[in-house]
């Protein structure tokens, strides 16, 4: 048993019994490296990441290959959700060297934590054009030790490339130049990656692709383009009806590894539900405003079984959401989720036949010998062929699902990485808010508050600044950029302004101890982080936005909503700044387009003051209206910038301004629209 044991991750601890001398990312760990003057061997994963446990298998537990590393090198195990700005360095490191990434990521560095090699996995032997991973010890062991000066000097080459990308798609903001990318460009540039046939972008494998997504949404709201919208709507449709969702459980698993969506890797993370319901709401917000009646429905249906899934398997009893599922069970991919023809007829019996048609079933399976559910067929067109009514076909699937998900209950579970991290969770509230915008259900809202009083009681230290995890990680700038989102969100469907005094006391801590003075922008890691080699400044919109980004977004709306246009101005300049990046590269800073929309399409500012402002509000949020923000109360409020001077009424009044400029104040919802469609 190794020092793991004294940690709290389940990446961590599932290496306990490793026989490598494994090492937590700890101050001990380098000053031994310095002490003996070894190299360092630092392995990055998590405890979901499939290729992770193979090279587990394989290598760290063999007793062979654990003695050399024991003897040669320094080794430390790293959560990469624990110590995400510890894998983007390295993982700018390896990207430069290689071209590629991914984990586990295994890198080799000086005593002083300098990268002077990294790669991804490693077989035992030699095979996919890699080495094994005992010969590629056994040859940096030897280059350490006979040529540690061209070792140095790697290291040196590669933090000194690190540090001149971290700047490469920052441009210094020109007087006069345009703040926001040309949204036609983008447009032209996304659609060139548009699967026409598949829906999503590009081939396999395919990720979900939320925030795209969401930005063709906006932009044809914007535009009044509809290619933007029905592609957006028709890759939500096959993701939703593909194998990457989990049609007996809910929920999305990671993504999908065929271009048809059929074939997921399995494994499931918060932070891709949190952000597809985001999207699903939206998606229902249009589709209830412009869609024939009943096109909506599919969307609550998604949206109320991937939240049922959340709160089934997903919560703590103190209502703080778990990071991540395994991919794996009994040491097979997927085994937990797939089926045989033959198990599901003796579940289902009579209703079978339907059930396996409808889902794609069949003897000879369609994965590994065994079944994926999917859905083939829409419901209407199936219900049509089978002459069986549309609400009577999904009640009947609905009991069969049930039925199913009893028995695959009592299989044994893909593990399950309990930690509880403050960005992932401030996300799924978000992701509850906007399905409390769209539904209503005032479970979703409840859901929302409980877990932030849990992250208040949990995460906060005394000093007001935050933890990342239950490990006692200082909070990272994405923690405290999704945190400050999500309080402005939960805010925005309450009126509560404790959430706005929260956000703001927030950006103040981060504007004092993150900002690159040189830039504008943001470090991943506060002033007083001290235990990493280099404070990267992440800027890319990856599986979830950039941290960067997030900021940028959260200082246009609470500018607004305080009235501090010094944020707005920051924004604007963050904008500014990456707006050549984001015209060549929108797949890859698709948060950043999103917000740069709110430059080009001001937001609204819309203030009701009456006895009903509050539900008028959440009427209006129904419908899909982006760029927008609210603030509502019953009475005159001279305390809050956007209700100042508005005088109220039994029946709220509705003031709409936008860029400077006020209109006269509606009461009805129709009005209103009037007023909204008229810009």
């Amino acid at each position: 048993m190794n020092r793991l044991q004294f940690e709290t991750s389940p990446y961590l601890l599932q290496h306990v019994h490793n026989p490598v001398d494994w090492y937590a990312w700890k101050p001990e760990a380098f000053e031994r490296a310095i002490a003996e003057q070894k190299p360092i061997l630092v392995s990055i994963g998590y405890s979901t990441c499939h290729w992770c446990h193979v090279m587990e298998r394989e290598s760290f537990e063999n007793a062979e290959v654990a003695a050399f590393m024991n003897e040669h090198y320094i080794n430390i195990k790293v959560d990469r959700e624990e110590r995400p700005d510890v894998d983007a360095v390295y993982m700018e490191a390896c990207q430069i060297l290689t071209g590629g990434g991914g984990w586990p990521l295994n890198c080799f560095l000086t005593p002083d934590g300098k990268p002077f090699y990294v790669g991804t996995y490693y077989p035992p032997v030699p095979a996919f054009n890699r080495p094994s991973w005992m010969q590629l010890l056994q040859h940096l062991a030897n280059i350490w030790a006979t040529q540690r000066e061209t070792a140095l000097n790697q290291a040196d080459r590669l933090l000194g490339n690190i540090r001149r990308n971290d700047g490469v798609f920052i441009r210094p903001p020109e007087p006069g130049a345009l703040v926001a990318a040309d949204p036609n460009q983008l447009f032209l540039r996304i659609r060139d990656q548009f699967d026409q046939a598949e829906g999503g972008f590009g081939g396999a494998p395919k990720f979900p692709a939320t925030m795209a997504i969401q930005w063709l949404m906006h932009w044809s709201y914007f535009s009044g383009h509809p290619e933007a919208m029905e592609h957006a709507l028709f890759s939500l449709e096959k993701m939703a009806r593909g194998g990457i969702y989990d049609q007996i459980g809910g929920g999305f698993a990671r993504y999908a590894t065929d271009r048809e969506w059929l074939i997921p890797h399995f494994e499931k993370m918060l932070y891709d539900n949190a952000l597809l319901v985001s999207v699903l709401s939206e998606a229902h917000k249009y589709s209830a405003g412009h869609l024939p009646e009943g096109t909506a429905t599919q969307w609550s249906a998604i949206i109320e079984q991937t939240l049922e899934y959340v709160e089934r398997e997903m919560t703590s009893p103190e209502g703080g959401f778990y990071a991540a599922q395994d991919a794996d069970s009994e040491g097979v991919e997927g085994k937990f989720y797939v089926w045989d023809k033959a198990e599901i007829e003796e579940i289902l019996t009579n209703d079978a036949d339907l059930y396996c048609d409808f889902y794609g079933v069949t003897e000879e399976g369609n994965w590994e010998h065994k079944n994926i559910l999917w859905r083939p067929h829409r419901y209407q067109d199936f219900a049509q062929r089978h002459q069986i009514p549309v609400d009577k076909l999904q009640q009947k699937l609905h009991e069969c699902n049930h039925k199913l998900l009893q028995v695959r209950s009592q299989r044994i579970w893909p593990g399950l990485d309990h930690k509880i991290l403050l960005d992932w969770n401030a996300l799924m509230v978000s992701g509850y808010v906007a399905a409390y915008a769209a539904l209503g259900h005032e479970k979703y809202l409840q859901a929302a508050e409980q877990n932030l009083v849990y992250l208040w009681q949990q995460f906060r230290n005394s000093d007001g600044s935050w933890r990342h995890s239950a490990s006692q990680e200082k909070a990272f700038l994405d923690d405290y950029a999704f945190l400050i989102a999500a309080w402005i969100d939960v805010h925005q469907v309450t009126f509560n302004t404790r959430y706005l005094q929260w956000a703001e006391e927030a950006i103040e801590y981060v504007l004092t101890h993150f900002t690159d003075e040189e830039t504008g922008f943001f470090f991943n890691t506060a002033s007083d982080q001290v235990d990493i080699v280099y404070r990267k400044k992440s800027l890319y919109d990856n599986a979830t936005p950039s941290g960067n980004s997030t900021m940028a977004h959260n200082l246009q709306r609470l500018g607004l909503l305080l009235d501090r246009p010094e944020w707005r101005t920051r924004a604007h300049r963050m904008m500014s700044s990456m707006r050549e990046t984001v015209e060549k590269f929108p797949r890859s800073f698709e948060r950043w387009a999103i917000c740069m929309l709110n430059e080009t399409y001001p937001m609204l500012e819309i203030a009701l003051v009456g006895d009903n402002a509050v539900e008028k509000a959440l009427k209006i949020q129904r419908t899909f209206l982006p760029n927008k923000i609210f603030a509502a109360s019953m009475a005159p409020d001279n305390s809050q910038p956007l209700l100042a001077g508005k005088d109220a009424a039994a029946d709220a009044l509705i003031y709409v301004c936008r860029d400077f400029a006020c209109q006269k104040p509606v009461i009805s919802l129709e009005a209103f629209q009037d007023l909204v469609n008229s810009r």
